[in-house]
């Protein structure tokens, strides 16, 4: 076991209870490895070094089908874990040399952990994506935008010579305010989902191929909600989906995590052999 590397899933309060824990990457039990000065611990499972040695993880990170059971097991932990108490989640393969290296990180991070915990709580993370439909708000947008439907109306009382070079202002006007009511009913919603949140955090759009059959990312936020609002938060949700899905916008609602996005980034990624 002392030739093994210490896999840590995340921080806890030193009195957590892991009776019932599920197992862990690769099947390994999982326990828990305490500070010196008994205040906090590490959920922990100990891997075989020559197994997830940084050259070893290094060429296995990009196969599929290898990391794919793996990160299944790190979420399961930590889902199990943050259902029954706050924990600070790690990031996969956070791994150290031994029970020495887990309990010096634990002193030197001692301050940042003890905070984070306590902001945590028992609250947890929601995420939600909410994309736009083009065909479908573009439809309904003259109802989404005062300012282009007043173009629209004053485009039927010219002559058909006007009408022809106000139409083709008009297809630019509505790229335009396409990208503006989005922002505007992105804001919206996020604005009225955090009422109900402890903290909410606001991620930039993922760059990439673009999922057409879901449209185009206008919102990619994170919200912490104490079990205690998370009835009024979730009607809030709904009153947004009502409101704006008949227009063409879509929601992806996902949780409850635990609190990634809302913890400091108290431990990276480290194999400290």
């Amino acid at each position: 076991m002392d030739r093994g590397l210490w896999y840590v899933y995340g921080i806890v309060s030193a009195n957590a209870e892991l009776a019932g824990a599920p197992s862990g990457i690769e099947d390994a039990p999982v326990r828990l490895e305490p500070s010196e000065d008994g205040a906090v611990a590490a959920v922990v499972s100990v891997m075989a070094g020559d197994d997830y040695a940084p050259e070893t993880l290094e060429s296995r990170t990009g196969d599929v089908e290898w990391l794919s059971p793996r990160a299944v097991a790190h979420d399961r932990v930590l889902s199990w874990v943050s259902d029954r108490t706050a924990i600070i989640p790690l990031k996969m393969f956070t791994l150290f040399s031994g029970a020495d290296a887990v309990r010096d990180m634990l002193r030197e991070r001692a301050g940042s952990i003890r905070s984070s915990l306590a902001r945590v709580g028992t609250h947890r993370e929601y995420a939600l994506r909410v994309y736009r439909v083009d065909a479908e708000v573009l439809r309904n947008l003259g109802e989404l935008s005062p300012r282009l439907r007043e173009l629209e109306r004053s485009a039927e009382h010219v002559a058909p010579g006007q009408r022809y070079l106000l139409q083709r202002k008009l297809e630019g006007e509505r790229k335009n305010e396409l990208r503006v009511v989005s922002q505007r009913i992105g804001g919206q919603i996020f604005d009225a989902l955090g009422v109900y949140a402890e903290e909410c955090s606001r991620s930039p759009i993922p760059r990439g191929p673009e999922d057409v059959s879901r449209g185009v990312q206008i919102l990619n936020a994170a919200f912490l909600v104490s079990r205690g609002r998370y009835e009024a938060f979730q009607s809030q949700l709904s009153a947004m989906v009502a409101e704006h899905s008949r227009h063409g916008f879509r929601f992806d609602f996902t949780g409850p995590w635990p609190a990634y996005h809302f913890v400091s980034d108290s431990v990276e990624r480290t194999v400290d052999a």
